[in-house]
């Protein structure tokens, strides 16, 4: 059996995601859905067949048609790289070759079902080249060859215990989110859940037996409805992202934006806990992302003052916030610079200050900051005073 080109070691995901940054590499596009039969497999093999129409050399490198004929069809019309047969425990498995992709080298090629875990990782026996399916992509790529790939939402990483808590299925497979944040384009296979029920009923899924077993776990409607609009919050953070290159490339304002940022502006007082118990309801509410933001001082906090601060700060990370640490002489300035490089949306800032010297600094500083950052909704919360 001829030996593997070039095996990598496995990278770290700096790694992988300095590899995409700074050399060039193929183009990645992942086709999301929500659940199975949502037609991810028949939208990229779409794509493939309309690409290969204007001349593009494309092939298969794995395509799983799961009994649907449309899907065969659309896979019978492009070519397929071989794909290894390994053998396991005594049975044989076909897996994606990814030494037979690197010497066909076509321009495009389609790999199915990224959150696949590979059978038999042994490089001493000619095995697979990696234990997962998306490192066999990330070769591909570093070799300048595009990549069309499938995936649906509850394989990723940090929302499968989501979908576990859900519906009760254990997710066995996954991909990190870094590896959604390398893809150049995410694309949604989206069909309303009332459709895909029908598509079930019908037996286009899954074979007439497995229909009501289905029906009654994974698909039921509640399930549907919340797996859905997981998958339509990860492709507006991806269209979000694409946007932020998008902007800073061209250097427009800091107005444009898609998905909701709320960041909370805190102290080392205890009621900022308040504050970012505020901020993460609302950004739950809107579907967005929470980043807790403090300014240090040039004169270091008392002993008590800092160990309020860290719980604050620990309190922050407890409910999902992106915790950051600004430094610079005014606090005004500093946090408006970072909300506009950020393009947040929304801004928290509490009030304790009533009255005085303290009321009027706390509005010259206020005002600074909507001068500084005019494209942010500022809210402010009056705090209890002791």
């Amino acid at each position: 059996m001829p030996s593997p080109v070039n095996p990598p070691r496995t990278k770290t995901p700096d790694e992988w995601l300095a590899t995409a940054e700074g050399q060039k590499r193929g183009r990645f596009k992942i086709f999301l859905g929500y659940a199975p039969g949502v037609g991810k497999t028949f939208s990229m093999l779409s794509e493939a067949v309309r690409r290969k129409g204007r001349g593009e050399d494309i092939a298969i490198g794995v395509v799983e048609t799961h009994g649907r004929p449309r899907t065969a069809e659309l896979a019978a019309q492009l070519e397929q790289v071989p794909r290894k047969q390994i053998e396991y425990k005594g049975t044989l498995f076909d897996e994606l070759d990814v030494d037979a992709v690197l010497r066909r080298r076509p321009e495009v090629v389609l790999i199915d079902e990224l959150a696949h875990t590979n059978v038999g990782f042994d490089l001493e026996t000619g095995g697979s080249l990696h234990v997962k399916r998306y490192q066999d992509v990330l070769q591909i790529l570093e070799a300048e060859i595009d990549v069309l790939s499938t995936l649906n939402i509850q394989h990723v990483e940090s929302i499968t215990p989501r979908v576990q808590s859900l519906t009760g299925i254990t997710v066995r497979e996954t991909v990190p989110d870094w590896v959604l944040d390398r893809a150049d384009e995410v694309v949604l296979s989206d069909l309303t859940p009332e459709a895909l029920v029908q598509r079930m009923s019908r037996g286009d899924i899954y074979p007439q037996e497995r229909v009501e077993r289905a029906l009654a776990n994974f698909f039921r409607r509640g399930n549907l409805i919340a797996l859905r609009e997981m998958a339509l919050q990860r492709v507006t953070r991806a269209v979000d992202r694409t946007l932020d290159d998008y902007v800073q490339r061209k250097k427009l304002s800091g107005n444009w934006t898609i998905a909701e940022r709320v960041a909370v502006c805190i102290s080392a007082n205890p009621e900022s806990r308040d504050l970012i118990a505020r901020g993460a309801r609302m950004a739950e509410a809107m579907g967005g992302e929470l980043y807790v933001l403090h300014v240090e001082s040039e004169r270091e906090e008392s002993g008590k003052r800092r160990r309020t601060l860290e719980a604050n700060i620990q309190f922050a990370e407890n409910v999902g916030a992106t915790v950051v640490r600004l430094k610079g002489k005014s606090v005004p300035e500093a946090t408006a610079e970072y909300v506009s490089k950020n393009r947040i949306t929304q801004a928290i800032f509490g009030r304790s200050a009533v009255k005085g010297l303290k009321k009027y600094l706390y509005y010259r500083a206020l005002q600074q900051f909507m001068t500084d950052a005019p494209h942010v909704d500022l809210h402010i919360v009056t705090q209890e005073t002791d």
